[in-house]
């Protein structure tokens, strides 16, 4: 294993900015990273920090070292450990004990990712109807995620879909770099019971949705879908893609174009938790190529923006809330200098759209710069069980 003595410099660096600890957590920092440079500790991953230590204490960053620098030299030192193999997870994914989870507005049914034939022995589930999968990422299940209710409650109160998501908390609540390595093989064993669930419902009725480290797993399982079938999922839908670890042409390299096809991107935080780089067929950068979206102080804030901006777009009468153009710079956008056709971001996102789109966002809900606050109002109840009693 080779690693530079600038990518260990930054590791010390990194502990001493994010750390409570203070010097004696750089002594023991340099001492790990003696290991790490040498290469004596197998399990060498386990000095990267987590991402809740790189970004947890955003005044420490802010006074210190710019967002991207530091996200950089974690994705550096990541990369290295990634193509020497030293980097071993220490929690190995049982598919066995996976399950999607179908959520309507009053209910929630657990089937085994093995099992996908058991949905049909729901009466909520409907196989005339479109069926989205959310995939979340770092620090999230089922029961504890207001990104899965969010969008469950939206796509509820839609009504004409079946909302499913995969619940692979526990092999990605760990690490970044554990989490990282897991992502492929839960993308692969999704990938494999999609050909299941394919035969169950019109492939065309079929989209993924991931946020962070869940938009590599759905891109893994795309291609994993393709490589079984010779066929691609009709759309997957990345929400600020997950950056350390994951790099085209590595022994991670994530959702990639060709996945599915259709590949639209959300990039909220931009070349820190996100990646930057335009990974689908179309790119959305609302604000421009930012790590701080309007509104957010934190990149935690902004890794969260994707979801949300999303979700906006989900209920009724807010799919044309976020219209982007053609553009390479929010300079340009703002000095009218990019394309005349403004197209929707999020749920109305045309299959047909390429390349990179700019747009403005509002620095509070309804974000989109077409909200509506009397239609949000309205919204309130919509997807919930109180609105489902009374309709």
């Amino acid at each position: 294993m080779k690693l530079t003595i600038f990518s260990v410099c930054s590791l010390i660096l990194l502990q001493s900015f994010v750390s409570p600890f203070g010097i004696q957590s750089i002594i023991n920092f340099i001492s790990g990273s003696k290991d790490i440079l040498f290469g004596v500790v197998q399990n060498a991953g386990s000095f990267l920090p987590t991402p809740s230590e790189i970004f947890g204490n955003t005044k420490n960053l802010i006074a210190g070292l710019p967002f991207e620098y530091v996200s950089s030299s974690i994705n550096s030192v990541c990369s290295t450990l990634m193509s020497s193999n030293s980097v071993i997870s220490k929690i190995t994914p049982e598919v066995d004990s996976m399950y999607f989870q179908l959520m309507t507005a009053c209910s929630k049914y657990s089937i085994p990712l093995l099992e996908p034939e058991g949905l049909l022995k729901l009466k909520a589930f409907n196989v005339t109807k479109k069926t989205v999968i959310l995939v979340t990422g770092w620090r999230t299940t089922v029961s504890n995620s207001q990104t899965i209710e969010e969008l469950s409650k939206a796509y509820n109160c839609r009504g004409d879909v079946n909302f499913l998501a995969l619940d692979a908390a526990s092999y990605v609540d760990t690490l970044f770099s554990w989490a990282a390595l897991n992502t492929a093989e839960i993308g692969e064993h999704m990938g494999e019971n999609l050909v299941r669930l394919a035969k169950l419902v019109p492939l065309e009725n079929i989209h993924l949705i991931g946020h962070s480290l869940g938009a590599h797993i759905c891109g893994v399982a795309g291609r994993t879908f393709n490589k079984l079938t010779s066929k691609l999922i009709p759309r997957i839908t990345a929400l600020d893609p997950a950056k350390p670890c994951f790099n085209e042409g590595e022994s991670l390299s994530g959702l990639m174009r060709g996945d599915a096809e259709f590949i639209d991107v959300i990039h909220t935080n931009a070349g820190v938790l996100g990646k930057k780089d335009a990974t689908g067929d179309v790119d959305f950068y609302p604000d421009g190529m930012v790590s701080l979206p309007t509104g957010c102080l934190s990149v935690v804030c902004a890794h969260d923006r994707a979801w949300m901006y999303y979700v906006e777009t989900v209920y009724p009468g807010n799919e044309y809330n976020f219209m982007a153009k053609r553009c390479t710079s929010m300079k340009r956008l703002r000095r009218n200098k990019c394309g005349d056709e403004a197209e929707p971001m999020g749920y109305a996102a045309t299959s047909n759209l390429k390349g990179t789109y700019i747009l403005e966002v509002k620095g509070k809900s309804p974000f989109g710069m077409n909200g509506n606050e009397t239609l949000e109002d309205q919204h309130v109840w919509c997807g919930t069980c109180l609105y489902a009693g009374i309709v």
